[in-house]
């Protein structure tokens, strides 16, 4: 089949005075093989299901915009079912459904401007990661950019190759999650017990003429201006003012090739650190970086 590009379309030039949303809303919105797709792909990142789906004519193939505070997900069925029968499988045309939320998830939906390589990259590595924990295989996950993807990358879209090879680390880290969570004892399903006056989690406060050795900073995009630094020991520590650091999480070793440290702070809440250095949380999205000390 001809290869098809699937992007993102910019609200502002693709809804402008609103024809394509009304034309979609008269449309069929039963998503593509009669699955509630989008409840299922927001279940398995713990999200509610705050996007509507819509078939439309009005897309070649398929977009994620954002229209008057609303995020839609707009598909061509046409266009879904030839992917799905050119894959030889359903679940390709569920990973562009997923492709297209990754893009709102991420941000990319809000940002002006057009497609960019590196945003489809991310809602690659999304749609990937989804669909393992969905129950599809590699193959499956990535069979939509093996026949719809251009071999070339260009100035909006990377190539076929890179796109393959992001979907690939999205279902392995996936598929890492899910091996450590077959492996480990199920924890306790007892709810915390609260007390009249909750008290604030306390912090460990070490002095700064302590010897440390810094093998890393971590920065988090949420709060960059604020460093926080790694320690030989694999603490997490935050330097304060009054000259001393404050242990604020730890770092340990995991089983995944491909996140081999697990980031815990105080709260036991976990973040997972790439190979390379990157921090994600439990949805897929990059949220920090672990860099050089100096």
């Amino acid at each position: 089949m001809t290869h098809l590009r699937i992007f993102r379309r910019i609200a502002g030039l693709c809804l402008a005075g609103g024809l394509l949303i009304s034309s979609a809303a008269s449309a069929q919105t039963v998503a593509p093989t009669n699955r509630d797709v989008i409840q299922e792909i927001t279940d398995v990142v713990g999200l509610k299901p705050r996007f509507e789906l819509r078939a439309t004519s009005q897309v070649e193939n398929a977009a994620a915009v954002v229209y008057n505070g609303h995020r839609y997900l707009l598909y061509n069925p046409q266009f879904l079912a030839a992917v799905n029968r050119a894959g030889h499988t359903d679940w390709a045309g569920i990973s562009i459904l997923a492709h297209e939320m990754g893009h709102h998830l991420n941000g990319h939906t809000l940002r002006p401007g057009g497609s960019q390589p590196a945003d489809e990259l991310e809602a690659d590595e999304f749609s990937g990661f989804v669909l393992r924990k969905m129950g599809a295989s590699l193959a499956e996950a990535q069979a939509a950019m093996a026949v719809a993807s251009d071999d070339a990358g260009s100035a909006t879209h990377p190539g076929r190759r890179n796109r393959l090879g992001s979907i690939g680390a999205g279902w392995q880290r996936a598929d890492g999650q899910i091996a450590a969570s077959t492996r480990a004892t199920a924890p306790s399903a007892k709810p915390v017990a609260l007390n009249p006056q909750p008290q604030a989690m306390p912090v460990r406060t070490v002095a700064a003429a302590t010897p440390v050795s810094v093998v890393g900073r971590i920065t988090f995009r949420s709060n960059p201006d604020e460093p926080y630094y790694l320690t030989s020991r694999l603490n997490v520590v935050r330097l304060g003012d009054d000259h001393t650091a404050q242990v604020v999480g730890r770092l340990t070793r995991s089983d995944s090739q491909y996140f081999p440290y697990v980031l815990v702070d105080g709260q036991e809440r976990r973040l997972y650190v790439s190979a390379q250095g990157g921090v994600y949380n439990a949805r897929g999205q990059q949220v920090g970086l672990v860099s050089d000390p100096s």
